[in-house]
């Protein structure tokens, strides 16, 4: 029985090369100089953390950070960019989520759209990712091309199609 797995996942190489890069931009650019302006990837949790000294500068390190990671391929719906905080020293703080694997809520919904479809196939969720089989591959195919343009703010990959 053909089937596929539908997940969420970010290379978290290329995320840190993207960070890598943006931050070789801050200290070329000259609207940073000798500002206290860095942009840090947290590595233990999906966090990175922007750190400047005003709005106009926080604006400026998303759109590099959103800029390198999309030149690096990384779909920028798994970033969550929080609210701007104020922290000690008239230092600006905002932190940035990165969303891996698939909620249960998102991944509920999915399954309901699908089931919606009519699509003669089965949906299985198991734990951050979701397991698509049915008879024929066409069916499968359909179900792609329906979760591809569907809005679940989150990016989906589409892996190991079986046979």
């Amino acid at each position: 029985m053909p089937s596929f797995d539908v997940v969420n996942n970010v290379d978290m190489q290329e995320l840190s090369n993207a960070v890598n890069n943006a931050n070789k931009e801050l200290a070329q650019r000259w609207d940073f100089k000798g500002s206290n302006s860095e942009i840090e990837l947290s590595g233990k949790t999906n966090l990175i953390v922007l750190r400047t000294e005003d709005e106009m500068k926080m604006r400026a390190l998303g759109e590099i950070l959103v800029a390198h990671a999309v030149r690096r391929k990384l779909d920028t719906d798994c970033m969550e960019f929080k609210a701007i905080e104020m922290v000690g020293g008239r230092m600006l703080r905002r932190e940035v989520e990165i969303h891996q694997g698939i909620d249960q809520e998102i991944a509920r919904q999915i399954v309901k759209d699908v089931k919606e479809s009519k699509a003669k196939v089965q949906v299985a969720i198991q734990g951050e990712e979701l397991r698509v089989s049915g008879k024929k591959r066409d069916d499968l195919q359909g179900v792609i091309a329906l979760l591809k343009s569907g809005e679940y703010k989150i990016p989906l990959q589409f892996i190991n199609m079986r046979e």
